[in-house]
This record gives structure tokens, sequence and C-alpha cells, in this order.
């Protein structure tokens, strides 16, 4: 109930439509009493009385209320239809916002495939409810109340035995009800498994064809899609047996009412007219008995899908977005102080850290796989929050500081670049959505990505493809380098920034990157020693603490855990630098 309360409140935003679809699901529903009126009067009135004179007349108002129905069932339609649009429009909005403002930590364990489901899936069934459901359920409830009206009025004990079935249709769909939500349950997460495994192999396609594993991924997804298959099974059994038995209830209830009809207007109690005309009102009456299996379905699943949505939206939102301390300026002093992290409770990723960037240092992060590197970066933008100890940007602990502030101070180039399916003019935008396009070549000219892009007809204008895929992987990292270049922050992030450049291509992007390091803090993380031999300072991790620290020429002198790394092939050369 408090589900369907929360999905009512989403349609009180359109007060005047839910409003005027209510009036006419009303009007609609009260023109089926014409019907069974006009057939009594052609029974007992001009069969009964013989008065010919007034076929035509009575014929007339019945085709006047049927055309009048289906109008306005029509009109009914259309507005229910434009509701169920603005509604989803907005609820998914609402939701992708939601999304936006959730933690990086909850991507980690949730799938993309899955969240798709959720946008895409079951925001609509959610505001099916409303539509299919609720307005279908008021109006069928008005229908059957005004037709037993109608019936009471000529007969009630005819009436009553018109109603007998009831009892026992009630207790069966009462029982089927609460039987299929878990199925519909488990309909929906293999639904979304499967939309996660088809999403992963999607982004993946290269991997599977060039380890030639299609087969294996056809048997995952073949699974994936058996069990969708299998679990909607299990409802549609149910509802096998579960409809027809409804049914053979219902329409024996026909046998009943017509059995005593007949009996009564034998002995004088009821006219043939009534009988009829309660056979012509029992299909009203039980015309919403027989919206029971799809009105059924429709709020099982949209309770279900509603659950679902609601999940995410009640998720609590990544804190301190816009709230906190602002900052007039950035100067760049960064501190670790003892500070320790896990991404899950067993794999601590770095632990008791402490170290210092002064303002327009580089600090060069090194270590094997694994180390902490990336994680030290992760925790400077505030992906994540340190378990213990604490982060500072001139002084002010990073977690009082506002993260959107802090992350308009920062450049990050991350190892896999990524671009959007838009124009490489949109993807630039992203860094300063003001800039010219002279800003935007002289960003590409520094990279040294301007050669590349001019040799499309399209220029600025070529769009990107699927994660990027019009350009190759040193390209793709030579526009992220652009994208940092164009945004000129005070605090550069480099995972792997020149890892997939050839040594020419890096040499000029090298150049470049100097300019764009010179006087803000940069952290560099990198496994070629041309990158990291300039840095002001080289922080190595081993197993997420640190090691040693020092420049290039003091550390190799020194023959210790960097000087390991670069006689174990780090580096091309492991001599001092000039």
């Amino acid at each position: 109930m408090s589900i369907l309360i929360r999905i009512l409140r989403h349609t009180f935003r359109f007060p005047l439509k839910s409003a005027l679809s209510l009036l006419l699901a009303v009007l609609c529903t009260t023109l089926v009493l014409v019907l069974p009126g006009v057939t009594m009067r052609f029974i007992d009135v001009i069969i009964g009385q013989k008065r010919p004179d007034l076929i035509l007349g009575t014929a007339a108002i019945g085709i006047a209320a049927i055309l009048a129905r289906q109008f306005l069932f029509t009109l009914r339609t259309y507005v229910n239809n434009a509701l169920e649009l603005e509604l989803t429009h907005i609820v998914r909005v609402e939701l992708y916002d939601k999304l936006q403002r959730l933690p990086v930590k909850w991507f980690d364990s949730n799938a993309s495939g899955e969240i798709m489901s959720r946008v895409a899936e079951d925001v609509p069934a959610m505001d099916r409810v409303m539509i299919e459901g609720v307005d279908q359920a008021i109006a069928a409830l008005l229908q059957f109340l005004i037709v037993m009206g109608y019936m009471l009025y000529h007969s009630w004990a005819l009436t009553l035995v018109t109603l007998a079935p009831l009892p026992f249709i009630g207790l069966l769909t009462n029982w089927w009800a609460r039987r299929s939500e878990p199925m519909w349950r488990a309909s929906s997460e293999a639904s979304s498994a499967l939309n996660a495994i088809l999403h992963d192999h999607l982004a993946g396609i290269r991997q599977i064809k060039a380890y030639t594993v299609e087969p294996k991924a056809l048997e995952t997804f073949g699974k994936a899609s058996q069990n969708v298959g299998d679990t909607r099974m299990n409802v549609m059994r149910g509802q096998a047996i579960v409809w027809p038995a409804v049914s053979f209830i219902a329409e024996s209830g026909i046998i009943l009412m017509v059995a005593f009809g007949a009996y009564w207007a034998l002995n004088g109690k009821i006219s043939p007219g009534v009988v009829i005309s309660f056979l012509v009102a029992w299909g009203f009456l039980f015309d919403p008995i027989s919206r029971i299996n799809p009105l059924s379905q429709t709020f099982t699943r949209g309770i279900v899908a509603a659950k679902r949505v609601f999940a995410i939206i009640d998720t609590p939102d990544e804190t301190h977005i816009t709230t906190g301390i602002r900052p007039e300026h950035l100067r760049g002093h960064v501190r670790f102080e003892n500070v320790s992290f896990d991404y899950a409770d067993d794999s601590p990723a770095i632990r008791d850290l402490s170290f210092a960037a002064n303002p327009g240092e580089t600090i060069a992060l090194v270590g094997a796989t694994g180390a902490g590197k990336s994680t030290v970066l992760n925790l400077l933008t505030r992906f994540y929050e340190p378990n213990n100890g604490r982060v500072l940007i001139d002084g002010i602990p990073l977690a009082e500081i506002s993260k959107e502030w802090l992350r308009d101070q920062l450049g990050y180039v991350t190892q896999e670049s990524f671009l959007f399916n838009t124009t490489l003019r949109e993807n630039l935008l992203l860094a300063k959505h003001d800039a010219t396009d002279e800003e935007l070549w002289a960003a590409l000219e520094a990279a040294n990505a301007a050669c590349f892009v001019r040799a499309h007809a399209e220029g600025l204008d070529i769009l990107a493809g699927e994660r990027g895929g019009r350009f190759s992987g040193g390209e793709k990292q030579r526009l992220s380098i652009a994208r940092a270049l164009l945004k000129n922050p005070p605090l550069l992030l480099l995972d792997e920034a020149t890892s997939a450049l050839d040594n020419r291509t890096e040499r000029l992007v090298q150049q470049a990157l100097e300019t764009l390091r010179a006087d803000r803090t940069c952290f560099v993380i990198a496994h070629r020693l041309s990158t990291v031999r300039q840095a002001d300072r080289i922080c190595v991790l081993d197993r997420g603490r640190l090691v040693e620290q020092g420049a290039h020429a003091e550390l190799i002198a020194h023959g210790g855990a960097y000087a390991k790394l670069c006689e174990a092939g780090f580096a091309i050369d492991p001599r001092p630098a000039a």
C-alpha cells in the first residue's frame, strides 16, 4: 500500500488530467446502463404491449448511447496515454538525476545492465500501475457498483443469485495475487541479469572475438535468457490454471441466474424482460472481473518495478556535492595523514599513507599493479572517502570541501580515455562549456591532436562513436589531454596519461604536459621512466604502503625499491637523469 501511495503522488502532479480521466471513466461507465435498459424496454413494453411505434426511438437511444460511450472511451484513452508518457518522462529524468547524485562506490556493486533495465523498463511498468491499473480498477469498480445498483433496483433476489460466485472469485484472485508477486520479482531480476550480460558482452565484443570465446559467451547468454523464460513461465503456468477457474465460476453464475430468473418469471414474481435485462447486464457486471487477470499482472509487475525504482531513489545521495567549503583560491598544497582505505573489508588498498605535495610540485606515484596508485587519485577526487586518516588541501580537510568545487579545480586524465557518443566539440566543451573554436584548436594543437582531427572532413563536428570508437587508443588519449589542457586546472591528475602513445608522439605530448604542469600541483601515475624521472618527487608504493620517496637520481643511488623496479623492467633506462 505504501508503494501504491508513492505512485499516486506522482500522478497528483497532473491534477487536471487525472481528474479529467476519472470524469471520463464515470461518464463511460454510466452509459453502460442504457443497453440493459433498452433490452428490457424491447421485451416488456414493445413486445409485451405490442408497441411497434416505439421500436425506432428505442433503437436510436441505444445506438446513440453506444456511440457516445465509444467517443468518450477514445478521448479517455488519449488522455491516459498522454498522462502516462508525461509521468514516465518525469520519473525517468528524476531517476537519472538521482543516479548522477549517487556515490561512485554504489556503481561498483550495481551492474550497468541492471541499472539500464530499471530506467528503461521498470519506470514505464511502475507508471502503468496508475494508468492501466488504478484508472482501470476505478472504472471497473464504478461499473460494477452502477450495474449492481441497477440490478438491485429491479430484483434484489435475482441480484443476490447473480453475485453468489463473487466470494469464491475474490478468494481465488487474492490468493493468486500474493502467490505471484515473488514470481514477478524473480522474473524482473532475471530480465535485469540478462540485460547486464548483454551490456557486458557488447562492451567486450572485441575481447570475445580476440579470445574466440563466442560459444562460451553464447552459452552464458543462452542460460540467462532461458532463466528469463523459466521465471516467466512460472507465472504463466499459474495463470493458465487460475484464470480458467475464475471464468468457470463466473460463467456458472449465468446458469444459476437464468435458472432462478426463469422459475420466478414463470411464477409471475418478475417479468421476462427483467430476466433478459439481467442477462445483458451480467456481461457489464462481470466485465470488471474479466479484467482481473490483466489488472493483477499490471499491479503485481508495477509494484515490483516500483520497489526497484524506489530502491534507487531512496539510496542516500553522495554527500557534500554542493555543500561545504569553497575556498577563493587553490594553491595546491596536498597532504595525506595516516590515510587507510579499502574497497572491500578484506582487501586494504592503502594503509597508513602519509606524504605531502607542495604547490607546483609534480609527484610521481610508482609501484606494482595493485600497489594503490589509482586509489590515491580516487581519494583526491573524493570518488571514495578514507576509512581512517585524512587528506588535506591547502590545510583544509578534504571532507569539509564541496565536491563540486573540488572537481572544478581538477584536471583528470585517466588511463582508459573515454569519449561520449557525440561530437568531438561537445566532448571537449565538457572541460570549458564556453570555449571558442580557437581555444579548442589551441588545446588540440598543444596535445598534438589537431593533425588527425583536421584529417576528418567534419573537423570538430565528427562523431566520436560509442566510447570514442572512431579514434584509436592513442588518439583518444591525446584528446583527453587536450580536454585537460582546455580546462587549465590548478590541480592535475594523470593516470597513465601517455600509456597508449608511441615514443615519437609521447615526446610531443610530454612537451605539452610540461607546459600544463607548470605552476600547478600534479600527480602522475606512469610506468615509463621518461614520464617519471622529471618529477620533483617519486613516491614508491608497495601493497598500499609508502616504502620510499625522493628524486629519481636519489632513489637510483639508494638502490632500494625504486631501483629494483627499474631493474625489473619498469623503465627503459635505470641511469640517473642528466
